[in-house]
């Protein structure tokens, strides 16, 4: 259930940091207005507030695994709001993070 719970909040971190920086980019990059850059910011802002709910109270790990999520996550953000056609290197890479994510977050260790 732990494991649930964690990758719930990678997945919500994520839409709110990816969703955030694109609102931005959309806003200043794409003239759609500052409404929509300031909509990023604070989606920004939420994804911080969302990291601090993981389980495990170790701020860098939690930053590092979050880097796996982050890239794949921005893959899949490209395909959906951008019509981005990711190559076999691009998914390879993206599969290399998620493992890692998981190595860091969810691997057992040792209660020293």
């Amino acid at each position: 259930m732990l494991v649930l719970r964690s990758a719930a909040l990678f997945v919500v971190a994520a839409v709110f940091e990816i969703g955030g920086a694109w609102l931005v980019w959309q806003g200043v990059r794409e003239h759609r207005g500052w409404l929509w850059a300031a909509g990023g910011v604070l989606a920004l802002g939420a994804y911080g507030f969302v990291a601090t709910f993981q389980p495990d109270a170790h701020f860098g790990r939690v930053l590092a695994a979050y880097g796996g999520i982050f890239i794949a996550g921005s893959l899949l953000w490209g395909v959906i709001a951008d019509g981005y056609r990711p190559d076999r290197w691009d998914i390879t890479g993206a599969l290399i993070c998620l493992a890692g994510m998981a190595v860091l977050m969810w691997a057992p260790r040792s209660g020293g």
